[in-house]
């Protein structure tokens, strides 16, 4: 199966939960999966999104159950911030990002890589997460909120990725706002886009699509 990048409009969206569903789902079908977070910002002390993530994919994977937190991270910084903005000391390397990814890719079916914040967040002064995804060269799922101001931000995150001719699916997760959101977000979806999807009921479906 090809790898999925999870990337979302922006921070506090939902690629964490999505990702979780993800790995629960694709296991469900007698897939292998593996997970990689290559950049975690705001680490005390072990990095609580990968940490989540590792110890979900080793209930289902064997070949994850040996390897650590800073084996399936390239970098983690202390700062709440962007990554440029957290490497106070410009360490990042993009070649070490790549190379994680090769060598996790080997350790299952499908690589689910959970990006940091939205597209355009800066991951150096001159690249950012997706052109992380555009040199990955992999199918992307953009995680969109429920909140009020939604629409602006997940047009804006699909026309990116349509700029970049970069393959992607896109869902909501339902959450802020939940009440809502039939009224105050829905009818613009429903009447622009023929499918869309919530993380709450289409993951199976979604994927489906993987190969």
């Amino acid at each position: 199966m090809q790898s999925l990048f999870i990337t979302a409009t922006g921070t506090n969206v939902g690629k964490t939960h999505t990702t979780l569903q993800l790995i629960e789902a694709l296991a469900s079908k007698g897939h292998k999966v593996g997970v990689y977070k290559p950049i975690e910002t705001g680490v005390k002390d072990t990095a609580p999104d990968a940490t989540i993530l590792l110890k979900a994919c080793q209930k289902v994977n064997a070949s994850f159950c040996s390897l650590t937190v800073e084996d399936i991270t390239a970098y983690t910084f202390a700062l709440p911030a962007a990554p440029f903005c957290a490497d106070t000391k410009q360490t990042i390397e993009i070649e070490k990002i790549i190379e994680k990814y090769h060598a996790l890719s080997k350790l299952c079916d499908i690589l689910l890589v959970e990006g940091a914040g939205g597209l355009l967040v800066p991951i150096t002064k001159e690249y950012t997460v997706i052109d992380l995804i555009k040199e990955l060269n992999i199918k992307t799922l953009l995680v969109t909120p429920s909140r009020l101001g939604c629409i602006n931000d997940t047009i804006l995150s699909i026309e990116a990725l349509n700029a970049r001719e970069i393959d992607f699916d896109w869902c909501v997760n339902v959450y802020e706002d939940r009440e809502d959101f039939e009224k105050v977000t829905q009818p613009y979806y429903d009447a622009v886009f023929k499918r869309w999807w919530r993380v709450e009921e289409g993951l199976n479906s979604f994927i489906q699509t993987l190969h």
